[in-house]
Order: C-alpha cells, then structure tokens, then sequence
C-alpha cells in the first residue's frame, strides 16, 4: 500500500514520514499530482500560518489535486495545519479562502487565566460521535497538541473527538473519506501510532 504526504514546505513531514515507516506502509513525500492520485491514502500535514499555507498550496498547484482527491474518495488525512486548511477560513488570514471541502472556521483559542497560548501540550480525548479513527482507543486517551487556533465545525455530527483548553475544541473529524485531526498523532505515544493505523486501514 501506498500513503503519498503532501510536502508544500509546511514543516513537520518528516515525523509523519516516520510515524507511518514505522507501521509498515510505503510512503512517499510528493507533490506529483500522479502520484498523489494513485496513492492508496494521502496525507496533508503541516504547521505554521494559514495564509503562507494556503499560498504555497497554490502556488504548487496542489488545490485542485487535493480537491480531486476528496472526489475520488481516496482516504484524506489532514493533520494539525493540514485539518485547519480544510476548511472554510481562519481567523489568523482574513480573506484568505481555505480548501473548503469540509464547512467550519478556524478561530484564536479565547484567552483566560493561566491559559497559555499557543496551547502546548497533552489532552485527553472525548468521543462524542463515533469515529473510525478511534476504534480500539478508550475515551480519556491522551494526546499531543500544538496549535493556537481551533476548529469549530458547522455539522456536529462530523466531530468524532474534542477536548477542552479554556473552550470546547474540535479536536477530530470524518465525514466520508475526508478525516482530521487538530492534535498530532504522530507525536502522540501509542495512542496516536493506533490512529494512524486505523487511517491507513480504511
């Protein structure tokens, strides 16, 4: 099996790379479209600003390639930066338009006492739909987080797992073949490793 990951200079690819060689899977760093297309599974992931994302995403070509994907229902995997593209917009690019295959917006974590932002560090999980990511994973499981800015969805159904820092955070999603996740599964211990598994056997 072929998991192809986007690489548009978003940082943090190298760990992804890792995370799925380590379970066993061939993997390949592209920004081919045919290769991206006859992969098996495809993963965007990513950290740093949403507008510089945005434009190298353009830039590269890769906006109607990721599109395509989603329409050949190939199993899409957005991580940290990559789940924030997905969607609409963000508050961090006003008038930067995201890829806008899942509906929702991205906006800054509200500050609060002894809330730090960027928000650094472990969560625990709650499961409020029923998600593929998280079969075989028990509720409260932790994982790690790096992000200043959340999701929040405009269907409630496609939020599989939240957390909370200082606010209600959507922390996962899936709706058909399109799947994210806020926190990084790839730095996430075993826990995160049974994620990605789970991904990469849909």
């Amino acid at each position: 099996m072929m998991v192809a990951i986007i690489d548009y200079d978003a940082g943090n690819i190298k760990s992804v790379e890792k995370a799925v060689s380590l379970l066993g899977h061939e993997v390949v760093l592209t920004r081919e479209r045919d290769e991206i297309l006859s992969a098996d599974h495809v993963i965007l992931p990513g950290v740093g600003a949403f507008s510089d994302a945005m434009d190298k995403l353009q830039g590269y070509g890769l906006v109607s390639v990721i599109r395509e994907v989603a329409e050949k229902k190939i199993p899409f995997l957005g991580i940290c930066l990559g789940l924030q593209l997905m969607f609409e917009s963000s508050e961090e690019a006003p008038g930067v338009a995201g890829l806008g295959l899942l509906k929702g917006k991205i906006v800054r974590i509200p500050d609060g006492e002894n809330l730090k932002i960027p928000h650094i560090g472990w969560n625990s999980l709650r499961f409020p739909n029923p998600g593929r990511l998280f079969q075989g994973i028990a509720e409260g499981s932790y994982v790690y987080f790096v992000h200043s800015y959340y999701l929040q969805a405009d269907d409630p159904q496609i939020v599989k797992a939240s957390t909370e820092y200082g606010t209600l955070i959507h922390a996962s999603v899936e709706k058909d073949c399109l799947f994210a996740c806020q926190f990084h599964p790839e730095k996430s211990s075993e826990t995160g490793l049974k994620i990605l598994q789970n991904f990469l056997e849909i």
